[in-house]
């Protein structure tokens, strides 16, 4: 079953404020669960999350995600599509239980179902932080929300994070990943690729 709620307009307003901010410490209502679980989930959308619903999985819908997660992943990276596929399914859910299955990727209409980097982002820290919860992801962590793009080179853009517990920065390797579903439709599997290339402007077919 889902409850909507709606979002005060001052609130709406201090979104431009908190973009100023390189990191994306807090999210943006205090009516979302930030401790996640299969019966209580929140679903931003309508843009700066003006729109809130709460969310309830099912059995078989939890089952699922579980399975996503099956076989256990031998490397962190195989553990990074395991993620994808798991976040792919849980926009489906969400879509079908919000209206959401109507969002476009990389799109900034205000159409009913469209999302914004800020619904986007935080939707996917959330579902990751359950998955965290519940052991299902085990090579990496939750991490604060990441802003780029704040007065240099075009408009704010915010993604969810990821940290690899195995990276090493002396190998090269990266140890913070971007998670970000907003350039891609509902139900596709988000794109993740090192932070520090998705801070530099990626974007795809780049």
């Amino acid at each position: 079953m889902l409850y909507l709620r709606e979002m005060p307009l001052f609130v709406m307003l201090g979104l431009l404020v908190m973009c100023a901010s390189v990191r994306a410490d807090v999210f943006v209502r205090e009516d979302i669960i930030s401790d996640p679980s299969p019966k209580q989930l929140t679903v931003c959308h309508g843009n700066g999350c003006l729109d809130l619903g709460y969310l309830s999985l099912t059995q078989d819908q939890w089952q699922g995600l579980q399975n996503a997660f099956l076989p256990l992943a031998q490397s962190a990276e195989e553990e990074r599509e395991r993620l994808r596929h798991a976040i792919q399914l849980m926009e489906i859910v969400a879509g079908d239980a919000t209206g959401t299955w109507r969002d476009k990727g990389g799109t900034f209409n205000g159409g009913d179902g469209q999302m914004d980097c800020i619904d986007e982002s935080i939707n996917t820290t959330l579902y990751l932080t359950m998955f965290q919860k519940y052991g299902l992801m085990r090579a990496h962590t939750v991490e604060n929300r990441t802003t780029r793009g704040w007065f240099i080179g075009g408009w704010p853009h915010t993604t969810a994070v990821i940290r690899e517990k195995t990276s090493d920065a002396s190998m090269g390797r990266k140890l913070l990943w971007a998670v970000d579903s907003w350039f891609l439709d509902n139900g596709e599997p988000p794109v993740v690729l090192p932070l520090e290339e998705w801070e530099s402007g990626w974007e795809p077919n780049r």
